[in-house]
């Protein structure tokens, strides 16, 4: 009897200490979304050939090497206040300089602080292949809709 008792009472204790699985479905750190348009129509989206695309002193971003999109979402550097992207089109490179202020926003428990970034202005950009960017949305929160347009 004393050996039922005995394991009731574990079978109880590693119930109750038992903690529920916690999953993030929230949303997390968004990325920067550039659309590309035709300056000429500059409603009109066109695609664009990306041999590559980096942030300066980082590798490729491997998504879009030798692609042909209309739009692209890449990370925001975390630990400044800037990030400068290099962009190449047909073997042509331009330079996007970006400056913004970064706001950690606590999610959940299981998927703890996202970044939010304010204030995105444009330090300089090259004007290779590039002939005009514009901000959409100077606050990057979410990834629902693009933040630049940039037109070539």
């Amino acid at each position: 009897m004393k050996k039922y008792i005995t394991l009731l009472i574990l079978v109880v204790f590693t119930i109750l200490s038992c903690e529920k699985d916690d999953i993030c479905i929230d949303a997390t750190t968004p990325s920067l979304i550039f659309r590309f348009y035709d300056n000429d129509s500059q409603t009109d989206l066109k695609q664009i050939k990306l041999d590559s695309v980096w942030v300066e002193g980082k590798i490729k971003i491997q998504a879009y090497v030798n692609v042909s999109l209309d739009s692209i979402a890449i990370p925001i550097d975390l630990n400044e206040n800037n990030t400068t992207y290099i962009i190449e089109n047909n073997a042509v490179k331009d330079t996007l300089k970006f400056s913004y202020t970064k706001n950690d926003v606590f999610v959940s428990r299981s998927c703890g602080y996202k970044t939010i970034f304010d204030n995105l202005q444009i330090d300089s950009y090259t004007t290779n292949w590039i002939k005009n960017i514009s901000i959409n949305n100077s606050t990057i929160d979410n990834e629902t809709s693009a933040h630049l347009s940039i037109f070539h």
